[in-house]
């Protein structure tokens, strides 16, 4: 990890369900990056995240943005075959259907690891189980809000013949604790740079 950005780089080319800035939608990844950007961002994404890829010799990477401290509130937990990687800020909460509040920056990052062959509506399914076990979470710990105005998800897996990743399978499962977990302590650790 560099000082205000991560990088993780996979051992091979995985395929990659997100809704990330930077190569977003269904395509193959060599690995993804979250990219620290300043609090009040309005530049241009598309640009800004090409130039950080070429700056960092990477391709092929699906990249990720937040204006939280990377270093300070970035999480990893694991649980079976899944790795959640997972950076929060939550200035902007916001829920599901009601209109949000006036706009700050603060984003819910979460990349999923699947050391495991899905089919590509697996990982769809994945997406939803990382999403309840987010929502969860935020509101067990009670904050008032389904997420953020601007979360980003990603999931990375091989492409294999698992169809299934909801909440009755053990991947779904794998997913609702890593997530669980990450997210939870990204948050705390959010909590306590907010408080210096």
């Amino acid at each position: 990890m560099e000082s205000e950005h991560f990088i993780l780089p996979f051992d091979g080319s995985m395929l990659s369900l997100s809704n990330a800035p930077h190569r977003g939608g269904l395509t193959r990844a060599n690995g993804f990056f979250f990219m620290r950007v300043p609090k009040n961002y309005s530049g241009d994404y598309k640009r800004d995240c090409a130039e950080f890829e070429e700056k960092h010799r990477l391709r092929d990477f699906v990249g990720f943005m937040t204006a939280a401290e990377v270093r300070n509130v970035l999480a990893v937990a694991r649980s079976g075959s899944v790795k959640a990687y997972v950076t929060a800020g939550i200035t902007n909460p916001a829920i599901a259907g009601e209109e949000p509040p006036p706009w700050k920056p603060g984003t819910i990052n979460v990349a999923l690891v699947i050391n495991e062959g899905l089919t590509v509506g697996a990982m769809a399914n994945a997406i939803m189980t990382a999403t309840e076990a987010k929502t969860y979470t935020l509101l067990r710990l009670g904050y008032n809000a389904t997420g953020t105005t601007s979360d980003g998800i990603g999931v990375f897996a091989f492409e294999g013949e698992v169809e299934w990743a909801g909440t009755a399978t053990a991947l779904g499962m794998s997913i609702g604790r890593a997530v669980r977990k990450a997210l939870e302590e990204s948050l705390r650790r959010w909590e306590r740079t907010r408080r210096k």
